[in-house]
């Protein structure tokens, strides 16, 4: 089978599986929710650990040979070392704190990386009924129409997308709102429109790839999940993602950063300067 056929199968594949995870989603989103903490204010569900399991279960029957990588697995069993083989990373409920409050920003989130690159991904709002999907090579899509960046040249004419993150210490919380005080105010950092943060990392990444948002930046979410899906959706729609510092992306560090590519340099200078 040529490679192009393959990792087509291998996207039906995971929007099959997140259409499933959807509807469980959907289902719970209107129901009332029984809720765990696995940090002060990182929570899950029982909604995240069902659709984690039939996410894993439905490409485990087609993938027996693949491995798997998954934000509840990994809660559970630790940290699983991301191989040059193919790998399904999931994010089986992005947005659970969303999802709790019914702010339906939430959305299934599954990756496949081949040789550690982010080669298929697929997003799913299943609330708003929004489904993005990339391959490596092939376009991005929304609802199965093409989508591309924007062409925002300018930073002060940028709308920016960032998360505060679940670590609540005083080091944290004055370093993250230190960096947005001078993105949004700073005489001497070049300053963005205004900024978003939708509780979602891989919908901000989808966010950037269909030309709503133009810049987006995290440090410290969860982990790879976060990431796999949207990280090829940006590329394919002609986005650049990359880390924060200006170096290349590195899907297991726990940092991201987005854009068009016309932005990257003025933001990565911004970024840096907002230390």
């Amino acid at each position: 089978m040529a490679e192009n056929d393959s990792l087509a199968l291998f996207l039906a594949s995971a929007v099959d599986a997140a259409k499933k995870a959807g509807q469980l989603i959907r289902k719970g989103f209107y129901e009332i929710k029984h809720v765990e903490h696995k940090g002060q204010v990182d929570l899950v569900t029982e909604t995240d650990k069902a659709c984690e399991e039939l996410i894993f279960n439905h490409l485990k029957q087609l993938y027996p040979t693949h491995k798997f990588i998954g934000e509840e697995t990994t809660a559970a069993c630790g940290v699983t070392e991301l191989t040059d083989d193919p790998t399904w990373i999931a994010d089986p409920l992005d947005g659970t704190t969303n999802f709790v409050h019914g702010f339906p920003f939430v959305c299934v989130s599954i990756g496949l990386t081949i040789g550690k690159i982010p080669t298929v991904g697929v997003v799913h709002n299943p609330i708003i009924d929004e489904l993005f999907t990339g391959i490596r090579g092939g376009g991005a899509f929304l609802n199965k129409k093409p989508i591309k960046v924007s062409t925002q040249s300018e930073l002060v004419k940028s709308l920016l997308a960032t998360e505060a993150g679940t670590k609540r210490d005083n080091l944290t919380v004055d370093a993250t709102t230190g960096r947005l005080n001078s993105l949004l105010s700073s005489c001497s950092v070049e300053q963005v429109r205004s900024l978003r943060m939708t509780g979602s990392c891989a919908l901000n990444l989808c966010g950037i790839a269909c030309g709503r948002l133009d810049l987006f930046y995290e440090l410290g979410f969860g982990g790879p999940w976060d990431v796999a899906g949207g990280a090829v959706i940006v590329t394919e729609a002609g986005g650049s993602v990359y880390d924060p510092s200006g170096k290349d992306f590195d899907i297991t560090s726990q940092r991201v950063a987005a854009s068009n590519p016309l932005l990257k340099d003025a933001f990565v200078k911004a970024l840096q300067e907002s230390e």
